[in-house]
């Protein structure tokens, strides 16, 4: 019989968070946490098949595969099978890129893919067990997996970690680590090890923006939480100190350890409702910009070729994250504020193909991008830009948007989500398995087996 330490520093932040990762019941949440619950699971569906054929994920699963060619675990809106770790990893890399997914607007956190890419590999695994996971079970761990992740990012950000570390890379193995050991069904004292274990995981730098090392770094944090969780019921210990704790997981990222924001109203208010869904396919810091232009290329009957140049006020934060110009591949243009403005007048659309290669090197749109400026404005929020457009004869055209579509302010309707399902799925699965699956994620509250999303969604 395998022997485990006791639990130690039993007032240490990690024992804290694996009590709320246990405790908290499907019943017991609030009905917009419920709610919210589905919408994210939905966003994440939506862009993990939607983006399932794109050559980023071709690579990743050509990478894995040919490390592991006999696996059991599907990949959603993909034929191949691997393990349940990679599995776990593959599944939140497709639904990152297309940069589609969600983000939790204080921390630049995108939350959901971790964790319900875990969730939904472990699921599969327990039905084909003949432990089926009902769908309550899912989305309370869901709900957990992101309250944990949304709220070690801002503990993170509010002790001053340096804004070069990508975020999910940071908590997204928290988050997916709780919410599979709430599957496991582990012990208070194995959840502070596959807590503790996650922790000691984080990493990711921004600089794999404008590539697709961007995809990996959320999809190596839904691995991690996978495995964390299931070395921590083989009773793998960690100490409880991981968090919060000398040499911790704050403490050496940030130099300070103050737990506030993790542990202050934790299970009765919910950080990760600060999370948003994206109505345009690039980093959510373009969006405000890009409502504005989009308001412009509605309101006025101008062709490209008549504007002289174009001059952008957004908030500092879109510069410091999207200030690539002239982008060479689909991945710096998913993060270039430039590309999107461009297109979005050369095109006159803002979604998945405007993303794509031809777009990006599209002659039209790189010379607006030449003719285009930007200034970041200390007085604008993070969902607001002006845009001025100057033409050639002369006329001035000017939009304020100051409370863009997608922000917390001005979040996407039901409507609208589901008619982004639509759009993203359609072209993978077809029409009628795709309303087949769109209804099934949004009756999942209802569902005996959730795994079945998985089976519904291979290709």
């Amino acid at each position: 019989m395998t022997q485990t330490l006791p639990v130690t520093n039993e007032n240490s932040v990690t024992n804290r968070m694996a009590q709320y990762a246990l405790s908290a019941a499907w019943h017991e949440l609030p009905v917009e946490v419920q709610h919210e619950s589905v919408r994210a699971w939905l966003n994440w569906v939506a862009c993990a098949v939607g983006a399932s054929s794109t050559k980023a994920m071709d690579c990743a699963v050509r990478g894995i595969v040919s490390m592991e060619p006999n696996g059991t675990v599907p990949v959603p809106g993909r034929s191949e099978r691997v393990s349940l770790p990679d599995a776990a990893l593959l599944g939140c890399v497709s639904s990152t890129a297309q940069t589609y997914d969600d983000t939790h607007f204080t921390t630049t956190t995108h939350p959901t893919g971790p964790v319900a890419s875990a969730l939904l590999s472990v699921a599969h695994v327990m039905a084909i067990a003949g432990k089926p996971v009902s769908g309550t079970e899912v989305l309370a761990a869901l709900v957990v997996g992101m309250e944990l992740e949304c709220r070690t990012s801002c503990a993170l950000t509010l002790n001053g970690v340096h804004p070069g570390w990508f975020m999910t890379g940071l908590s997204g193995a928290i988050g997916a680590a709780a919410a599979v050991g709430r599957l496991l069904k582990l012990t208070h004292q194995q959840m502070v090890f596959a807590i503790g274990h996650a922790a000691t995981q984080a990493g990711g730098f921004r600089a794999t923006h404008g590539s697709m090392g961007m995809t990996y770094i959320p999809g190596l944090a839904a691995r991690n939480g996978v495995v964390a969780a299931y070395m921590a019921a083989a009773d793998f210990t960690c100490g409880a100190i991981a968090i919060d704790g000398r040499n911790g997981l704050l403490q050496v990222l940030t130099l300070a350890a103050d737990t506030s924001a993790l542990v202050d109203g934790l299970g009765t208010r919910y950080e990760f409702l600060g999370n948003v869904y994206k109505p345009f396919p690039c980093g959510f810091v373009i969006h405000a910009a890009l409502d504005a232009c989009m308001h412009v290329v509605r309101e006025n009957d101008i062709q490209h070729r008549d504007i002289e140049r174009i001059d952008l006020k957004v908030a500092p934060k879109t510069l410091a994250l999207c200030w690539r110009k002239l982008p060479t591949n689909v991945f710096e243009a998913q993060v270039s504020l430039f590309h999107w403005v461009a297109a979005a007048f050369v095109r006159r659309a803002a979604g998945v193909r405007q993303g794509e290669l031809d777009c990006v090197l599209d002659p039209d749109v790189r010379a607006l991008q030449e003719r285009s400026d930007a200034e970041g404005d200390p007085l604008l929020a993070d969902n607001q830009a002006r845009v001025t457009v100057r033409l050639r004869d002369g006329r001035i055209l000017e939009h304020f948007t100051a409370n863009c579509i997608g922000s917390m302010t001005h979040p996407m309707s039901d409507e609208q989500l589901a008619d982004k399902f639509r759009e993203l799925v359609r072209p993978i699965l077809g029409e009628a398995r795709m309303s087949a699956l769109l209804a099934k994620c949004l009756e999942l509250p209802s569902a005996v087996d959730a795994a079945t999303v998985l089976q519904m969604s291979v290709a």
